[in-house]
């Protein structure tokens, strides 16, 4: 059967979907289209024209070469077909973006036919996505004078390709559409359980908050034709949790424009809203597709006579409104003032210029971060090639500073990796500039999409200049569905090729790494000075910075080893009194966000770099802290280590990454050899003090300084999801952190989790070490409650199996994980037994395994999100409660959540994580789990 025939069966089968024809990656089914094109009498030429035209994918894929191959020959007039004449296939190849579309762009603008090589040249000026290997062809045909190169050398030159786009609308008309009240997940635009279908677009989209949901969108489009829908969180923040690509794709898919009529379901400048504004990572996906991120204000608190917030019974500050954004409310952006107006345009509602800065209004008028990117380093290139001084047609990085304020971290990392910055250039918080990524990671989720992306802006190999690129596997580790067998090998052959480390061989020569991937970011960060991007919003590194991003940007920073962000505000956070031995460092981590909540009334973590003064914890144990401000909506965070603590975890680091290369993970360039040399001389130079250990100064300005009172934790916390709280908005925040004496010993627990990326090796120890003690009085363990274990590593495994560990848990497990025979099936049913999983994120993610409908689940997890960890029965509502791993097991033994004094019998004796504010030094400050 040909290829063709085959896609035609799967094209019935979509419609039985409601779905379209997918869109064609593949160029051997080009292939044949070309040639049923080319045969006049053929009974498919009609649909075969409106495949090549209307549904082949452009950039770098395989159906694109093939395109752009069969154009060139119509140009040529090697081909001729009546319904693409050469005119037409220029605009085709227009639309291509790059790869092999300016491949033969540039064959036939370096030609001999003069006519052709001034229409292929007029089409070039209008792309960006060149790399060096096209302009370096631009740069010899202009050494060998040809004049058509000048020409379109000074186009570049002068940004044409920017400056000739339209001037985006004074004015744009929305009609709101509250998608949710409250903070609003990202999972509510893009659930995590939909994660497979992720790269098939129009598929995906069908899962944008519900189909109720999506037939409201579309009877205010139909009610308002000449307007644009604006999602918002009412009372709540846009975009929390996850970058999530896929979220503002599903968003511009219902509400926003086609980004060309010759590529479908590829749609962008999406406009969403919040009273609280949008979440960081989530506004940095905004911009890549050129959306605007609005942040409405339009719930304030309630003051009294003296100013201060009004409280209800809960302790919460009453809200009141100012204005209505009730859905079908119409509504009026004006761009060049930078306010939002009522429909008339005659009220000013709200101010709105942080969505309109400079680089803003770039993206919008581009469509998006990319061009912007790509544009600014084409001017460079070619204003070096003609010898002439570059005059930037784009809004110049901003640069603030402030003379003699010192450093904050954050601030000395962007400083040290600024691009395009004069020497001598002191950067503050404010400062929106270029800088240098040094590790990048994709996971599997997202990863395919992240291969999209770099084939549509035409990339094909890894940037030199990163030290570090890995692609995990363990967002679908748990089950080795239908799915994951069709994606999975898909993304690591595609990763591997591009340049990438990959947690699956593609090649069948190492075993299997479903390792988390921010453990195994966390490793392979040797650098304290390092700026990391990973697709993910828990990439959050306790060595160096690191931001999660949405698909895209980790797409750009694989391809140019550059991102463009601005320099965050620092909130520092320090620790005053001593750790209670019963305690877990869990239980600090949720003090820290009650304490501050506390302290400042509003969240002052949000959005900016929480800078955290925690020298005494190893990287992996301080990375419990770091994972968890995602949660906090910091934009990332920092851990000023003290140098010996430094140096040990670099030591580990660099253990693990000899372990991945004897496992044959090392690719072609020896990256992994090389991260264990920048290690090696990131030692030396500690100890050596030519360069010390990451530090602010002590003149640096932070927004606002936070410490947090270890002698006020004196029993275990709980971060509950409040699902039955009045006020919507509060429910499913991270916000309300509750002491376990709170349940009275009440609260059932239905099932217990511990896994993640918030856990350790010393996490898993503890589960074993309450197993022997409870055994050790009771003469056995009897569990009321399914407990499913989840370790983030095989390294960790393969360690507790040495150390015995691993032995104890076998004895009580149900289940063990066998890669060699992995599940194929999602587990359904729990019993109330041990289940030992396979390495990855397992119930976190909820794109596979979930605990039973209804679930009341004490977890170890990041993620209480609605639906998330568990889904709502019909006559109860999921809870994902996150807690300390001893609190976990004990509520998963005891059916129920403990009492203190049952917690404290039940960890007495354990090496639970220490910590102690850096200053003291005490003699056992750490864990010994190392």
């Amino acid at each position: 059967m040909s290829l063709y025939a085959d896609y035609l069966n799967e094209i019935d089968t979509r419609k039985t979907e409601g779905l379209n024809p997918k869109p064609i990656e593949d160029g051997a089914l080009v292939k044949e289209i070309v040639s049923q094109i080319k045969d006049l009498g053929n009974e498919h030429r009609e649909d075969s024209l409106k495949f090549f035209i209307y549904n082949t994918l452009p950039g770098t894929t395989s159906a694109a070469g093939e395109k752009a191959k069969f154009l060139k020959e119509i140009v040529l007039g090697s081909s001729v077909v009546e319904e693409i004449p050469p005119r037409f296939a220029f605009e085709l190849l227009s639309h291509m973006k790059g790869g092999p579309s300016v491949e033969v762009l540039l064959d036939l603008a370096l030609g001999d036919n003069p006519a052709i090589a001034r229409d292929a040249a007029e089409v070039l000026k209008t792309q960006v996505f060149l790399y060096e290997v096209d302009t370096d062809r631009l740069k010899a045909a202009y050494s060998d004078g040809n004049e058509i190169a000048r020409d379109i050398l000074e186009s570049y030159s002068k940004a044409e390709f920017f400056t000739n786009l339209p001037d985006i609308d004074e004015e744009i008309k929305v009609v709101t559409y509250i998608a949710a009240e409250g903070d609003i997940s990202t999972d509510l635009l893009s659930p995590g359980n939909q994660a497979h279908s992720r790269s098939d677009r129009e598929l995906h989209g069908k899962c944008l908050i519900s189909p109720e949901a999506q037939a409201e969108i579309r009877a205010l489009q139909e009610q308002h034709p000449d307007k644009v829908v604006m999602l918002i969180a009412e009372k709540g923040t846009m975009g929390v949790g996850s970058s999530r690509m896929s979220g503002v794709n599903n968003v511009a898919l219902w509400t926003g424009k086609q980004a060309s009529p010759y590529v479908p379901f590829v749609n962008f400048a999406p406009i969403v809203a919040g009273t609280n504004g949008i979440s960081p990572i989530f506004l940095t996906t905004v911009g890549v597709t050129g959306g605007i991120g609005i942040d409405l204000k339009n719930w304030v608190k309630k003051l009294d006579e003296d100013g201060n917030p009004i409280l209800n019974n809960d302790g919460n500050p009453v809200l009141e409104q100012k204005y209505s954004v009730e859905t079908g409310t119409v509504l009026t952006i004006n761009t060049k003032d930078k306010k939002l107006y009522n429909e008339a345009g005659d009220e000013e509602l709200v101010e709105v210029s942080s969505s309109f800065t400079p680089q803003k209004l770039e993206f919008i008028k581009a469509g998006g971060s990319y061009a912007i990117v790509f544009g600014k380093k084409l001017q460079s290139v070619a204003c070096e090639t003609l010898g002439i001084e570059l005059k930037s047609a784009f809004a110049p990085s901003k640069e603030i500073s402030h003379e003699g304020q010192g450093l904050t971290a954050v601030e000395k990392i962007f400083n040290k990796n600024a691009v395009g910055v004069k020497d001598g250039t002191v950067l503050h918080a404010g400062s929106d500039v270029r800088v240098k990524v040094n590790i990048v990671g994709s996971q599997d989720t997202t990863g395919l999409m992240t291969s999209q992306e770099l084939e549509a802006m035409a990339a094909t190999v890894l940037s030199p200049t990163v030290d570090g690129a890995y692609q995990s596997g363990c967002h679908t580790a748990s089950v080795w569905d239908l799915k994951a067998q069709a994606n999975t090998p898909k993304l690591m052959s595609f990763m591997h090729r591009f340049g990438l480390i990959t947690a699956r061989d593609p090649k069948g020569v190492y075993h299997s790494m479903t390792d988390v991937i921010h453990k195994v970011l966390n490793d392979i960060t040797v650098d304290d000075w390092a700026i990391i991007i990973g697709g993910d919003s828990h990439t959050r590194m306790s060595k160096g910075v690191a931001f999660g991003a949405d698909s895209g940007t980790v797409a750009l920073a694989l391809a140019t080893g550059e991102a463009t962000m601005p320099v965050p505000e620092s909130v520092k956070v320090t620790f005053k009194g001593s750790m209670a031995d019963h305690m877990d460092f869990r239980d600090v981590v949720h003090a820290t966000q009650a304490q501050m909540l506390k302290q400042f009334g509003d969240n002052v973590f949000q959005g900016r770099i929480i800078e955290v003064h925690i020298g005494t914890l190893l990287a992996d144990q301080a990375f419990t802290f770091t994972d968890w401000t995602a949660e906090m909506k910091a934009k990332a965070s920092i851990c000023i280590s003290e140098p010996e603590v430094l140096i040990e975890s670099l030591e580990i680091a660099k253990s693990r990454i000899q372990i991945m290369i004897d496992k044959g993970m090392d690719n072609d360039n020896q990256m992994l050899q090389g991260l264990i040399d920048i290690a090696d001389k990131r030692i030396a130079e500690i100890r050596s003090g030519d360069k010390p250990a990451l530090a602010p100064d002590a003149n640096a300005r932070y927004f606002a300084e936070v410490v947090v009172d270890l002698d006020q934790i004196d029993e275990p916390m709980i971060a509950d999801p409040d699902v039955n709280n009045a006020d919507v908005s509060k429910r499913y925040t991270h916000d309300t952190i509750r002491p376990i004496s709170y349940y009275r010993a009440e609260k059932k627990v239905d099932l217990g989790f511990v896994g993640s990326c918030m856990v350790h090796k010393g996490d898993v120890k503890i589960v074993a070490q309450m197993l022997r003690n409870l055994e050790s009085s009771h003469g056995s363990v009897e569990f009321k409650a399914p407990l499913v274990v989840a370790a983030p590593t095989y390294n960790i495994i393969d360690e507790l199996k040495e150390e015995g560990d691993w032995a104890v848990l076998q004895k009580y497990s149900g289940f063990e994980f066998d890669d060699s025979s992995p599940k194929h099936v999602a587990r359904t049913e729990y019993e109330n037994v041990l289940y030992l999983e396979r390495p990855g994120c397992n119930l976190c993610m909820g794109n596979q395994e979930k605990a039973a409908k209804g679930d009341t689940v004490l977890a170890t997890s990041t993620r209480l999100f609605k639906g998330r960890v568990v889904e709502d029965a019909s006559d109860k509502k999921g809870e994902s409660l996150l807690a300390s791993t001893p609190v976990v097991v004990l509520s998963a033994i005891l059916g129920r959540t403990p009492t203190v004094e049952e917690y404290k019998t039940a960890v007495e004796g354990i090496d639970l994580t220490k910590f102690a504010p850096p200053l003291q030094k005490p003699a056992a400050t750490r864990s010994a789990h190392f």
